[in-house]
């Protein structure tokens, strides 16, 4: 986010104060979404908020995807949902080792 050029001559990063993903992060290695971060700020650099809604929403998508996980999850609930309806129907008997059955304590 350059603004004439004043961060390198104050020596300063902005960057890494307004990027959630650009902060310290442990051990010094990046964020796990630093990457998809950083194509959605670089699509939508220079374009102006309103067309890079529209031009970077790939991006966008991208990287809420990376930081919530929701396709995911719903991918996951509809193979066991899918799981739970063969179960009922016979179609399906899960492994031993899947049963969630308690070992006895001794």
């Amino acid at each position: 986010m350059p603004f004439l050029g004043l961060q390198r001559q104050l020596g300063i990063d902005l960057d890494s104060w307004l990027l959630r993903q650009s902060a310290a992060q442990p051990h010094g290695k990046a964020g796990a979404c630093h990457a998809f971060e950083r194509e959605w700020v670089e699509c939508g650099h220079g374009l102006g908020q309103t067309r890079a809604r529209r031009e970077c929403q790939p991006e966008y998508e991208d990287f809420m995807e990376c930081m919530h996980r929701t396709k995911l999850a719903a991918r996951l609930k509809k193979i066991l949902d899918q799981r739970d309806k063969m179960i009922k129907e016979g179609k399906y008997t899960p492994p031993d080792y899947q049963k969630s059955q308690e070992e006895p304590r001794p």
